[in-house]
């Protein structure tokens, strides 16, 4: 809602058809696109991508949000369910960025916004996967800050630690809880900071948070 605000197109990718659906209808197809995919998925990411880029034109700003959490201790943890916390918290952010971040090197300018976790710090019994995940996925996200800041492209890592409140109405609050409003202005304003001072990695957190 912040980039459609700020006069972006906006591409919203997502598992869920319907979410996405309701999305187009509340903010117009004009502005934004939904586009059903699975990042695990290197095939419908390839598609997806290259559907994006005819719809909507060359992408500037990718917001890296997916994830995927698994509360189980390491003895109650399947091999499957590590490799599906990896593959989409880790894995994906490296298959969008392959996708992506090589055009936005040709066109010497770009955004890479990814959303971290409390567990990309610390891990707990019962964040075995989650954090293995996240801790990786911070990680990368450096390596790509790295490799692509030189080249003009800002990538950087907002670790988001507390719950985030889902009441979306204007005006209401839930104590204790994350304004995801506030989320998106923090991370516009980082997407906004000029080369000669740009952050990496920021965290966020209520005031009332215990940390």
């Amino acid at each position: 809602r912040k980039w459609i605000k700020e006069g972006f197109k906006v591409a919203i990718v997502a598992r869920n058809g319907d979410k996405l659906r309701a999305f187009e209808q509340q903010h117009g197809q004009d502005a934004t696109k939904g586009y059903s995919c699975d990042v695990t998925n290197r095939q419908q990411m390839e598609k997806t991508v290259a559907q994006i880029e005819a719809d909507l034109g060359p992408i500037h700003t990718m917001v890296y949000n997916a994830g995927n959490g698994i509360w189980k201790t390491y003895n109650q943890l399947t091999e499957a369910e590590f490799d599906l916390c990896m593959n989409t918290n880790t894995r994906g952010l490296l298959t969008a960025a392959q996708l992506i971040c090589p055009k936005m090197e040709q066109r010497g300018e770009g955004v890479v916004a990814v959303t971290g976790a409390t567990a990309s710090w610390r891990g707990k019994p019962f964040t075995t996967a989650f954090a293995a995940a996240k801790a990786a996925q911070r990680s990368l996200s450096q390596s790509l800050a790295r490799d692509l800041g030189p080249k003009n492209v800002h990538v950087f890592y907002v670790i988001v630690d507390g719950g985030v409140d889902k009441n979306e109405e204007m005006g209401k609050e839930s104590p204790g809880k994350l304004d995801p409003n506030a989320i998106a202005e923090t991370y516009w304003n980082l997407a906004q900071q000029p080369k000669s001072c740009w952050t990496f990695e920021l965290d966020l957190r209520p005031s009332v948070e215990n940390w």
